[in-house]
């Protein structure tokens, strides 16, 4: 085959998705390694930690104390990165003066949410099953949900009584402004700046639309326009044709390494058929989109046999937009991990890649290939039957039912 080659020379890639490029430089895998290497992630943890600020139960640091869930919980972040409410700022410099032009600022309005997956302190999305991740899937569909604009051609299509926390202090009442978009996302591991290990993801609702999602929605409305399909549709076709960077599929998801992944083993999984957003799931797919998710990360922990860590993230419709806007939007999901060669050795996109543009060495087929190759039982499940380990159990005031 001609792509063939391309396993062998330096090249680029078109990201169609973006609308920008990545070069491959496949020959640098030979390369010796003497840079930083990255403790392999722990998986020693008990079921329940008394000093927790996630487990059930116990107080967090703004002195709230966690209910006895059962399974996710959700609740605003102690430390949102924006405000419900603050003062309004307009800019003091003339309109059309230098400071105008080049010192631009402009307030930005949001709620952040935590969402543990889990009541277990130890149990990733890798060790749980795809039923137990389900409910993760429908609580994602739920806050969503709740913070559609009225007008949305989405509204309503999710039945539901839930009612999003508020915030401490709440605001009185007082009407929030509508938020533009909700980017639902997961740090997995300390090489990515996760702070608790108690497996959570974070969910950022606000007032502008952030510039990965624009960029992608700017993508999305140009090729529905040259060519009137949908992008992602079609290359998830494509991907299903051709097979080379294929990781896992079922009846509703397939999940690739990009034509134009950046990170090592970075996947996608995408809808088969066009979604614009988590509502517009049946629950047989929500059911199998948590199939997606149980595979993409125990294949990301058997692969080096250690915790694997991440930054995913979901893009969707925006919360508020233009009819043009929410049907060119395709639901799908990053995987953005950083490790290269081993459990230690990971990619850094510095010098080149923050000067020039972004670049890996290890193809998306090499890694698909891999990967394809991890699936199975969880690595770890195999050591502590092997061994005969005994898990810690939560106190009694805080254990449930699994």
């Amino acid at each position: 085959m001609p792509e063939e080659i391309l396993n062998d020379i330096s090249h680029r890639r078109y990201n169609a998705l973006r609308g920008s490029w990545v070069l491959v430089s496949p020959h640098r895998t030979k390369r010796p390694w003497q840079g930083q290497q990255e403790k392999p992630g722990t998986i020693e943890l008990p079921q329940y930690d008394p000093k927790c600020y996630l487990c059930p139960g116990n107080q967090r640091a703004s002195g709230d104390t966690n209910p006895h869930y059962d399974s996710t919980f959700v609740f605003v972040n102690d430390y949102s990165a924006v405000k419900e409410m603050q003062d309004d700022y307009t800019s003091p410099n003339a309109q059309g003066s230098l400071e105008e032009m080049l010192l631009k600022a402009q307030p930005e309005k949001g709620k952040c949410y935590v969402l543990t997956f889990s009541k277990r302190h130890d149990l990733t999305l890798a060790d749980m099953s795809p039923s137990e991740i389900v409910p993760v899937v429908k609580m994602w569909t739920d806050i969503y949900s709740a913070h559609l604009s009225s007008t949305h051609a989405l509204a309503g299509l999710n039945k539901t009584d839930f009612v999003p926390p508020s915030s401490r202090g709440d605001h009185g009442g007082k009407k929030q402004d509508q938020y533009r978009y909700m980017q639902i996302f997961e740090n997995k591991g300390s090489a990515m700046g996760c702070s608790n290990p108690h497996p959570h993801g974070q969910i950022w609702t606000q007032t502008s639309l952030p510039e990965e999602p624009a960029a992608e929605l700017e993508q999305l409305k140009m090729y529905k326009r040259e060519r009137g399909t949908h992008l992602l549709v079609d290359y998830a076709k494509l991907e299903t044709e051709k097979e080379e960077r294929v990781v896992f599929q079922n009846e509703a998801f397939v999940v690739v390494c990009p034509w134009w992944a950046t990170w090592p083993f970075e996947v996608m999984i995408l809808p088969k058929r066009h979604v614009r957003a988590l509502v517009d799931l049946n629950e047989k797919e929500q059911a199998q989109l948590a199939e997606a998710f149980a595979e993409v990360t125990r294949r990301y922990d058997n692969l080096f046999e250690t915790s694997f860590p991440y930054s995913m993230g979901i893009h969707q419709a925006p919360l508020e937009g233009s009819e043009e806007e929410v049907e060119c939007s395709s639901l799908h999901i990053h995987f953005y991990p950083p490790l290269l060669r081993s459990a230690t050795v990971r990619k850094f996109l510095v010098g080149y890649e923050m000067l020039g543009e972004p670049q890996r060495d290890i193809t998306p087929e090499q890694a698909a290939a891999r990967l394809r190759n991890c699936g199975g039982e969880l690595y770890r499940n195999k050591i502590g039957r092997d061994e005969g380990e005994a898990v810690e159990e939560p106190p009694s005031d805080a254990k449930t039912t699994s």
